[in-house]
């Protein structure tokens, strides 16, 4: 299995057949290819309803793709080897709630297959990575969001798995749960555990991923690290203009990303190139350009551009 990427998918797609007679067609995935690195920590950024989830359903051999392969450490999801090799923390989990911390680790472990001391002090070290300790033989039905959030990442890292599948791990928590739960799985990346990491909260992505995949519609329409995914868009410069009325500025003819009137001075955002031109003709006209920067484009800055290219290639309605 080491031989192999702990995830690979090839023109992945799934659609989904809706209504009474089953005539509607809902395309959840199109075509979605992935390579994921050992150790690495990958994130698949989209709005609700990307198809993220249907994703990670068909990783963990929950749905079957229309089309398209998956492959776990070069395996199919359903295999056996391949299951014993992921921990998986769903959306909302639900543990028993009538079961302690200790009694909810110890039936993950034998469900995995650990048995005796090894079973005992795995739920130990599991509490403790979890910072669950205190919290061990007190009953999950009384537990807030962000503990069950921790027992439940507790159980998919039973087995200390090759590979960790995290949807939505840090949707509904407060700041301080969302970074205790960044905390933890950045500590599972130092183990050499590699991670994929599924949310629509950018800070996190920006936080905790080595690569990112962005997914809209069913479609990956960017991908790469953080670093080169915002590097690669045209530099912007901000600039604060005097003297010029926003009919003049129009008039100029200079492509602008946007235009904001403060007061007698126009804010402007423009492309570097472009705003060279601008300053010449602003500076013709009597004009003062009394402030230029340089402005940080960022993740969330690329999302929202990618959201904005891919209105026209929604198919098939809403995506699941």
């Amino acid at each position: 299995m080491n031989t192999h990427l702990p995830i690979e998918t090839r023109q992945l797609s799934k659609t989904y057949r809706l209504g009474f007679w089953l005539h509607k067609k809902v395309n959840a995935l199109q075509g979605l290819d992935l390579r994921i690195e050992p150790g690495q920590v990958y994130g698949l950024l989209g709005p609700n309803g990307a198809g993220k989830s249907t994703a990670i359903k068909i990783l963990i051999d929950l749905v079957r793709p229309t089309s398209g392969e998956a492959r776990l450490f070069g395996l199919p999801p359903g295999d056996d080897q391949a299951r014993r090799a992921v921990g998986f923390l769903p959306e909302n989990p639900a543990p028993y709630e009538y079961l302690t911390a200790k009694e909810f680790l110890g039936l993950a472990g034998r469900l995995a297959g650990i048995t005796g001391q090894d079973l005992d002090r795995r739920v130990a070290e599991v509490l403790g990575i979890t910072d669950m300790d205190r919290a061990a033989n007190l009953q999950i039905r009384r537990y807030s969001k962000g503990m069950i959030q921790r027992i439940a990442l507790g159980q998919a890292l039973i087995h200390r798995p090759k590979l960790l599948i995290l949807d939505e791990p840090t949707s509904g928590l407060d700041p301080v749960g969302r970074r205790d739960m960044r905390d933890l799985i950045l500590a599972e990346r130092e183990r050499g555990t590699t991670v994929l990491f599924c949310t629509h909260i950018i800070p996190d992505v920006e936080a905790l991923c080595d690569r990112v995949a962005v997914l809209v519609a069913g479609k990956r329409i960017r991908e790469g690290s953080v670093q080169e995914l915002v590097t690669a868009q045209v530099p912007v410069v901000e600039l604060i203009l005097e003297g010029i009325s926003p009919d003049a500025l129009q008039r100029m003819g200079v492509p602008l990303q946007s235009s904001h009137a403060l007061g007698e001075r126009q804010l402007v955002r423009t492309t570097d190139s472009d705003s060279q031109v601008l300053m010449r003709k602003v500076l013709d006209q009597g004009g003062r350009v009394a402030q230029m920067q340089p402005t940080r484009f960022s993740l969330e800055d690329l999302f929202l551009k990618a959201l904005e290219e891919a209105k026209h290639v929604a198919v098939g309605g809403q995506v699941l």
